[in-house]
């Protein structure tokens, strides 16, 4: 088997081991929700294939994006361009059921970004689920790399521009910097000075906690 295949059959393909975490997650999200196919929903940072495969869609899904996206729309579905931490105003004045976002806060660039995220969040729903890896999980989940949350700068560049099970292998240094950098795990106290009136759930794996979700309900 080759690295990639490993990879692919570890978290990128469709059966894939990460693909059945990615469901269960969509599946406890709408037992969180029970409502949530009549609700409208904001995706923070989120992509329309996640609302495309989910078990349950919702009323109407508005997915903002600082990367470029492109394809035909459904008629549930608003996409635009956007910062989740200065969002524009036409986005930041309206309000939705809920606020979603997955694997995103540990990538907006440090503390003071990460609060203007949260500030995002309150404003635009009383609900919201706000998933980010685990610091403390002993794989580093973007590059699949054990321990590698824990080095130094210089040494998560180095194992960045060569690891194989990355996703996207960096392609020089200047870029395999500019990715960790760009990548900063939380723990459970950062969360919740985040959120603080969220209840903070665990998705665990092999009884370790692999994933923390801020949840909270619009009528907590």
């Amino acid at each position: 088997m080759s690295v990639r295949s490993l990879r692919s059959r570890l978290v990128d393909a469709p059966d894939s081991w990460g693909a059945r975490r990615r469901e269960a997650r969509a599946r406890w999200l709408g037992e969180a929700f029970p409502d949530l196919a009549n609700m409208s929903v904001i995706d923070l940072g989120g992509r329309l294939d996640t609302w495309l495969r989910a078990p349950v869609r919702p009323k109407h899904v508005h997915v903002v994006n600082l990367e470029p996206m492109s394809g035909d729309l459904p008629e549930w579905a608003d996409l635009d361009y956007g910062d989740a931490c200065g969002l524009p105003a036409h986005i930041a004045r309206r309000r939705y059921d809920l606020v979603f976002s997955n694997s995103v806060l540990e990538h907006v660039g440090g503390h003071e970004r990460r609060l203007r995220f949260a500030e995002s969040v309150h404003s635009l729903a009383d609900a919201h689920w706000v998933q980010t890896p685990y610091r403390f999980f002993p794989v580093e989940p973007h590059w699949l790399a054990p321990g590698m949350q824990f080095l130094p700068t210089a040494g998560r560049a180095w194992l960045a521009q060569r690891w194989p099970l990355a996703h996207s292998p960096a392609r020089d240094r200047l870029d395999a910097t500019r990715s960790v950098l760009w990548t900063e795990l939380l723990d459970r106290t950062q969360l919740r000075f985040y959120f603080p009136d969220s209840t903070i759930r665990s998705e665990r794996f092999l009884g370790m906690t692999k994933s923390l979700i801020a949840c909270r309900a619009s009528n907590a």
